[in-house]
């Protein structure tokens, strides 16, 4: 009997479906491909790897000035939480508003720009960061590598 479990020749039927559209035959491009990004280099989009490595150095940051904050001005820790995602949330929003990029993203080798070349600005800026704070919008993404909160503020986060 043969892999398709019906007796004849040819690939699995799962596979179609399990391995996503480029299994299937589908040339989707290389991600930010249709946003007029090149495909790989500087100016790229960036992957998900550096993305969460940005991340993860943007949290542990705010975090370490949270607890400062919290000692400082003699909070419960248990609030400590509560001040992180605050200082994370000011931080995304005045770093990527004025320079487009965080401490996390400089480290990373990625920077956030708007697709019409404009600066992303305060009111962009703070519009991504809300969404980025409520945390579940950051983990839908699409074939371009964009969040919501990137689709939202019409960003995208491209290597340097």
């Amino acid at each position: 009997m043969s892999s398709d479990g019906r007796g004849g020749a040819g690939p699995r039927w799962t596979q179609t479906w399990l391995g996503g559209a480029r299994s299937a035959g589908v040339d989707l491009g290389a991600p930010g491909e249709r946003l007029g990004l090149p495909a790989t280099g500087s100016g790229s989009a960036a992957s998900y790897g550096r993305r969460l490595g940005a991340l993860f150095i943007d949290w542990a940051l705010s975090l370490l000035i949270a607890s400062v904050l919290t000692r400082a001005l003699d909070l419960d820790p248990s609030q400590r939480s509560l001040v992180a995602l605050g200082v994370f949330g000011v931080q995304a929003w005045l770093l990527t508003g004025l320079a487009g990029l965080t401490i996390g993203k400089r480290l990373c080798g990625v920077r956030v720009i708007r697709l019409d070349g404009r600066p992303l600005g305060l009111g962009w800026g703070l519009a991504r960061a809300f969404l980025l704070v409520l945390f579940v919008p950051a983990l839908i993404w699409d074939r371009d590598h964009r969040g919501l909160h990137d689709r939202a503020a019409n960003t995208a986060v491209i290597r340097i």
